[in-house]
């Protein structure tokens, strides 16, 4: 057993989403993920329900993480981080270029300092191991001040204990309903997507699940996600019995780049909001849906199908995408 600490009030809820249904020709569910945890939730909650029962279990009064400059990851350790009493230190790494000085101070870093958490910076976007690394520098400095850090590691390497939380999830989505043929969920980091899927193979679910991209091509994806799954098993069994078939990626809205909003994730934001009154974010479940739509117009998801998809929140950070969502607006 990996020790947790109850951060997610569970189940989440599961909603069918008629007129989106009807839109679409396919039977869609929303697993409201969203609504998991505080400060706005999301899916990493249930990832840090795994990372702070690690923490508390080893005496720490500090977490430090990195995240994206609106990472939802980084908001939501803070607040837990708050909740129990514990210092956060936030390492905000620059992955999109191009924003507007809002992009930094408005949305989840607004929250984070709110939250009390104190934020380092990253010049370097796609250098996991050098974030670590920097990281690992701070966190010397605070055990020659007698703290005890606690890391939640960026890079690969490490025991993913954060997919648990998703092996969590699958269960509870079967005990809500057992007959879905396909899942959809936005594949960053990967540990969401590999832990859901570990945890309906485990759970003998042969529901497809198709990971929608939102930082890298589906090719790289693809071979993170099964090395995520192979280090997964070490933590759970249940993951030993992913075939390479099981992992299905798709990256029909990653252009042009992780935190930026081309065509196919303006319109599905769009889309899940006239239909349905559901908000989705421009970096992550926008992306995510936008498969949705995609794959039911094509017939990849067929007529008619039982689909959950996965609502992973980061609603904490629209503050900080206004332009994009207005720019998007004004060519509906």
């Amino acid at each position: 057993m990996h020790p947790r600490s109850t951060i997610v009030q569970q189940p989440t809820p599961l909603e069918h989403a008629g007129r989106l249904s009807d839109h679409l020709g396919i039977e869609l569910w929303i697993k409201r993920d969203d609504l998991a945890g505080p400060c706005f939730g999301g899916n990493k909650a249930r990832q840090l329900e795994y990372y702070f029962g690690a923490a508390v279990s080893a005496g720490a009064d500090t977490v430090l993480i990195t995240g994206a400059v609106q990472s939802n990851f980084v908001r939501l350790t803070a607040a837990v981080a708050a909740a129990l009493g514990m210092q956060a230190i936030v390492q905000l790494e620059d992955r999109v270029p191009g924003k507007p000085e809002a992009y930094r101070t408005a949305g989840n870093v607004l929250l984070c300092e709110m939250l009390g958490a104190e934020i380092m910076t990253f010049p370097e976007g796609e250098d996991e191991e050098g974030a670590d690394a920097a990281l690992h520098e701070r966190a010397k400095v605070l055990r020659s001040e007698g703290r005890t850090p606690y890391i939640i590691h960026l890079s690969e390497g490490h025991p993913p204990l954060g997919a648990l939380g998703y092996v969590d999830c699958a269960r509870e989505i079967l005990d809500q309903d057992d007959g879905f043929d396909v899942f959809v969920v936005a594949s960053g980091s990967g540990s969401t997507h590999s832990g859901l899927l570990a945890g309906l193979r485990g759970n003998g679910s042969k529901a497809r699940v198709i990971g929608s991209c939102v930082r890298r091509p589906a090719r790289d994806q693809t071979s993170r996600i099964r090395r995520i799954v192979a280090r997964l098993a070490d933590l759970w069994d249940g993951a030993s019995g992913i075939v390479p078939d099981d992992i299905v990626l798709w990256d029909g809205a990653l252009a042009p780049g992780y935190g930026q909003v081309g065509k196919p994730t303006a319109d599905a934001m769009l889309l899940a909001a006239h239909y349905s009154g559901l908000i989705l974010d421009p970096v992550y479940t926008a992306k995510s849906f936008a498969a949705v739509s995609a794959l039911a117009a094509t017939g990849d998801i067929r007529k008619g199908a039982r689909v959950c998809y996965i609502h992973t929140g980061g609603l904490g950070a629209i503050g900080a995408y206004s332009d994009t969502i207005r720019e998007a607006l004004s060519h509906s």
